[in-house]
Formats: structure tokens, sequence, C-alpha cells
């Protein structure tokens, strides 16, 4: 197996319009690691994500995905983002959701492959929703939709996942379930995410990027109330059930988004 990191930023600053967003920001992600950004609103969360997958580029320093330029690699991922496009009203099918994860990997003209087709049933499988294959889209609840854009993401059989803020339109229940699902994916991927949750982090993530301008990473073990304060510039409190510990971040006033 490869040595090579999954991700390998080195030095890296990003402005929008000259205001910096990130500031001389160094991170490394292995091979099998399940990594989690956190961070304030406006901290640079998605904009990390967007430059791992090259699609904005820095303005100083270096970004390599697979040991390369992220757009060499981008098809090793699957990715996604935290606005999709698909209209859930849109009378599409539950399969041809999926399918749409192989529009890069197949022909350019013509219909799907048979490959195509049995490689976007098995992303469903992997999912837990290996029957709804026919269904329409917009019958689905919430969680069901989520599930069915990362079966999109797997069906072009990525080595990592990449995921913006993926629980963010979910409830509690729906929430736990798809963190559930992406602790079993990442038996054999990668798994790369934004969260606003830093509750979960503990359970389910070995890494903890945490991003305010600055880069700092820490593994679960070294997850403290304290280093999130440091974070979030706001008292927290860091619950201990059994074996994990659980972050707990106090909330946001009504109205203000996550």
């Amino acid at each position: 197996m490869s040595t090579t990191p999954i991700v390998s930023i080195e030095n890296v600053t990003f402005a929008y319009d000259g205001a910096p967003v990130l500031v001389d920001v160094n991170v490394t992600i292995a091979r099998g690691d399940f990594a989690c950004i956190i961070g304030p609103n406006a901290g640079g969360k998605s904009t990390l994500l967007k430059l791992m997958l090259g699609i904005l580029s820095p303005t100083e320093g270096t970004v390599r995905l697979f040991g390369a330029p992220p757009r060499e690699g981008r098809q090793r991922v699957g990715y996604l983002p935290q606005q999709t496009e698909l209209d859930p009203q849109f009378p599409i099918t539950v399969l041809d959701v999926v399918l749409m994860g192989r529009l890069s990997h197949g022909p350019r003209l013509g219909p799907y492959r048979r490959r195509d087709r049995a490689l976007a049933r098995r992303a469903l499988d992997d999912v837990g929703l290996p029957d709804l294959g026919p269904r329409p889209f917009r019958a689905l609840s919430g969680g069901q939709r989520q599930r069915v854009l990362i079966a999109r993401a797997l069906a072009c059989e990525p080595e990592v996942l990449m995921l913006d803020e993926p629980a963010s339109s979910l409830d509690v229940t729906a929430e736990k379930q798809l963190y559930d699902l992406l602790a079993e994916l990442n038996r054999r991927l990668t798994i790369v995410l934004v969260s606003h949750n830093v509750a979960f982090v503990s359970t389910f993530v070995k890494t903890a990027i945490c991003v305010n301008r600055t880069v700092h990473t820490h593994s679960t073990e070294q997850l403290s109330g304290e280093v999130i304060e440091q974070l979030y510039g706001q008292q927290v409190r860091l619950l201990h059930h059994g074996e994990h510990a659980h972050v707990h971040a106090p909330r946001h006033r009504e109205g203000s988004r996550e």
C-alpha cells in the first residue's frame, strides 16, 4: 500500500479579494484516516476542503492530492458539496441520481454501460438502500436523499470521500445514522468531511482539523474543551460517556446560522 499522504498542504495562504481567509496552513491527511474539519462560521472550513480538491488555488504555498496537483487526482475522490444543484422535485429515479457518479468515468455519449449500472447498484447497497433504485428521488426522506448522494459519490469508485456539511439539514436520528454509515465506509475509504457539529467528533473521527484562519490538527484523544474553547472563543463543555468524550458547544442564538 502506498505511503503517500492522501492530502499534503504546505505553507498555504488563501485570500478572497486580498482578504486572508487561511494563513500559513500545514495539513497532512494519511491514507485510511477519518478527518473532520471543524471551526466557527467563516473560519475557512469549506475553503480548506475546496483547496484540497483543487476547486480553489492557494495564494501561496502548495497543495498535493495523492502526491500530485489536485486536478490530476480528483477522479480518485468522491465529493459531496454542501449545496447540491439537484432539484429534489425533478422527476428522476434514485438509480438515475447514483448513475450521475459515473458520468466522468464512462463514454461521453450513449447509454450507461452494464458495468456503470452494476457499480451504481453496488453503491446503493453500500449505503443501505439496495431496493430503492426505481423509486423517485423526490419521494425519499432527507436522510435517504443524503445517503443516495453519498452513493453517487461512491459510484465513481473513489479512494477517498470528501463531504462538506453532509448532516447540516438532518435531524438528530438521521445524523447519527449518517455518521454510522461513514464510520463503516472508513473501513475501506479515507474520509474527510466538514462539520458544524463538534459533539460527534470524538466518537466517530480519528483526526480533528481545527480551522479559524490558522489550522491546528489534533487526534481525538487530544481534543479537549480547552482546545474547542480556543477555536470557537466561547465556553464549551466536554462530557465523557463510557469510552467516548463528547464536546458540546453552546447553542447559537435563534435565527443564527451554524
